[in-house]
């Protein structure tokens, strides 16, 4: 008999949650791009707007007569990839280490490096602005991406996959055959780790990019402005255009998908290899 090809039993149930979280998922996104082409007063409107029309154009024009929308994009696009190579870099040769290497004290920096992700953000906001002011970093991509740098979850996240991925037998080899420790990490750990890093790079670059309260504190002069910072300057405290901000927020949000699909193979290869193993 041939196996039925159908769906198993008891699957259906678990599409149809999927279809269902998957819809739920996507239409916040979808209603942001319906309010993006209509005109303000939709976003009141009784019953809601859910089709979209013909403003998109028109809204997108507002946006680029009231703020420096292309120079803000570029401006978070450099600030997002800078941070992003930087953090691969720092995070990688970090869990290298951690993974592989003993030293003194190991364990205890390691458990240091991960408390500091327990720590709320808001409570180093004004020491950081006073040493950012006093490096002179003030209005400039430096002192927007400085603190970002160093990334716990990173580090930890490179020390796990480094620690499961890379076989201590390959890197004795390699040391046999008088290989250096920075030779190791180039020449065997890197290829091995580009799931983790298409995974670290996707989270650093859309946790920047979406990243609003220090860099409206860091950024004042509108040539240095991120996307964040000058899309919160189309917010008029006596009256807010929906449909310009929503088509503002809309096209700030196309690159993110654009990174996604880009690197969604390795994306998944990285959280579906444990499983493999």
């Amino acid at each position: 008999m041939r196996k039925s090809k159908g769906l198993k039993k008891g699957t259906l149930p678990v599409y149809i949650i999927l279809w269902i979280a998957s819809i739920l998922s996507i239409f916040p996104f979808y209603w942001m791009f319906v309010m993006a082409t209509q005109p303000s007063a939709a976003y009141n409107s009784i019953p809601p707007t859910l089709l979209p029309g013909d403003q998109l154009v028109n809204n997108f024009m507002k946006v680029l007569d009231t703020i420096p929308f292309f120079q803000a994009m570029w401006n978070t696009i450099l600030l997002c990839t800078t941070v992003t190579l930087a953090v691969l870099l720092i995070s990688s040769l970090a869990g290298f280490a951690f993974a592989k290497f003993e030293f003194p004290g190991k364990n205890f920096f390691f458990i240091l490096i991960l408390l500091t992700m327990v720590i709320p953000p808001q409570l180093g906001l004004i020491p950081q602005f006073y040493l950012v002011s006093q490096l002179g970093w003030l209005d400039t991509l430096l002192g927007a991406g400085v603190l970002f740098l160093l990334n716990p979850l990173g580090i930890f996240l490179m020390r796990q996959y480094i620690s499961e991925s890379v076989p201590d037998e390959l890197m004795e080899a390699a040391k046999l055959d008088g290989c250096s420790n920075f030779r190791i990490f180039r020449s065997i750990v890197l290829p091995i780790i580009k799931p983790a890093f298409a995974t670290l790079g996707i989270i650093v670059f859309t946790l920047v990019w979406g990243e609003f309260l220090w860099q409206f504190t860091v950024l004042r002069d509108p040539a240095s402005y991120t996307l964040q910072v000058a899309l919160a300057s189309l917010n008029n405290a006596f009256r807010v255009d929906f449909g310009m901000l929503l088509s503002g927020v809309f096209w700030a949000t196309v690159p993110l998908i654009i990174i996604f699909l880009i690197f969604n193979r390795w994306f998944i290869s990285s959280i579906t290899e444990g499983s493999i193993k």
